[in-house]
């Protein structure tokens, strides 16, 4: 090779190693946003399930107190005790995992101020109704006739939930700008790797190229150049038939792809009862227009919308710690005819019995098809 061949060559491949070396370091940064970023996800879903753990804790500490009142019963009383020992170490974690966050503390703290007071009225039920002073206990029952306070937590608690949810989703979209940032940087460091290469690649062919050439001149003659010409001319005609051929049969299979997929798209469009296709995180990513009529809501204002802040499961005895739906996606399994509730845009509530059915690719569940089938509706407010 010529001297300024060789010194070409040795510059593409400097801005090769340059290149690689910048992409591999955006790669590692991309890295450990992610493990930062999902660190911070499942934090905030601790705080989630917590705030949940403590909702459910709460109600059947309540419910075992008014059941005691009524009966007598000691295993209600016991009940309820170890109800609200579960509801304070419920907001001795939320304290815990918010305590360097102002406004979730600010929150919780809230929600532990009003939960306090709930269960200290519990313990004087219990109290009262041990000691039989029937006067003072019939009081306290009228005045707490409605549950206001329990509301009150009610809708704290929802609060602090809609708020994490509120983090969630935009760390969800920090994350997708961070990883097609990343994703972005580390391709475009490939594609022009692969250009300096080429060009290195090229140069060097070049100058082998003219070398061969000159040789070729007092080496070679013509002979035989036409029937090569001839022979390529036929390898061409037969690539360009195999082509055209190709061609014809990828168009007859997109078109029998986008045939079955509209044929898919009738026949869920179609059908009466309500469904639902979820993705894996158990995020909503399409309705069938029974849900849009049913729930008065476009079909884009539900789309990446949590499946449960839409429909609630109604669970027989206590209520789990685990998302019913997400475990049942987790095992691969189905769940059929589970009685819950819809509300719609207007706060109306419908019964619904509601089956779930995982989505497989190959091995691994991708997905679930939601089928829920309207018993009855509901007067507005909570069921």
């Amino acid at each position: 090779m010529k001297d300024r061949t060789i010194w070409k060559v040795f510059v593409f491949f400097i801005l090769v190693i340059a290149v690689f070396a910048a992409a591999a370091v955006e790669s590692v940064r991309g890295i450990n946003r992610d493990a930062a970023g999902s660190d911070w996800v499942n934090h905030t879903h601790a705080v989630i399930l917590e705030n949940e753990g403590l909702r459910s804790d709460l109600f059947i500490a309540d419910g075992a107190a008014h059941t005691f009142v009524s009966t007598g019963d000691d295993r209600d009383r016991r009940s309820c005790t170890e109800a609200l020992s579960d509801v304070a170490d419920h907001l001795e974690i939320l304290a815990a995992l918010t305590r360097v966050e102002p406004e979730q503390k600010e929150q919780v703290a809230k929600v532990a101020t009003l939960v306090n007071h709930r269960s200290d009225f519990l313990r004087t039920l219990l109290t009262m109704r041990r000691s039989g002073d029937s006067a003072a206990l019939r009081q306290m029952l009228a005045d707490d006739a409605g549950q206001p306070e329990l509301k009150e937590i009610q809708r704290a608690i929802n609060t602090l939930k809609d708020d994490e949810l509120g983090l969630l989703t935009e760390r969800d979209k920090a994350s997708f700008l961070q990883a097609q940032s990343t994703r972005w940087t580390v391709w475009s460091g490939v594609v022009l790797d692969i250009l300096l290469l080429a060009g290195a690649a090229w140069l060097i062919r070049d100058d082998i190229a003219a070398r061969g050439r000159a040789a070729a001149v007092l080496t070679e003659a013509n002979e035989g150049l036409e029937s090569r010409v001839r022979e390529r001319t036929a390898e061409l005609a037969s690539a360009n038939d195999k082509l055209r051929s190709e061609n014809l049969e990828r168009g007859w299979t997109n078109q029998g792809l986008e045939h079955q997929l509209r044929y898919n798209h009738l026949i869920i469009n179609s059908i009466n009862d309500l469904v639902f296709v979820l993705t894996k995180a158990t995020n909503i990513s399409r309705v069938n227009p029974a849900v849009v009529r049913l729930m008065g809501r476009e079909a884009h204002e539900l789309i990446h919308v949590p499946f449960l802040s839409v429909v609630r499961l109604v669970h027989v005895g206590l209520a789990p710690m685990l998302d019913p739906v997400a475990q049942a996606m987790n095992d691969g399994r189905d769940l059929r005819d589970q009685p819950a509730f819809v509300t719609d845009k207007l706060d109306r509530v419908t019964a619904v019995r509601m089956s779930l059915f995982p989505l497989r690719d190959r091995d691994k569940i991708v997905g679930a098809v939601v089928i829920l089938q309207v018993a009855q509706p509901i007067e507005s407010g909570n069921p």
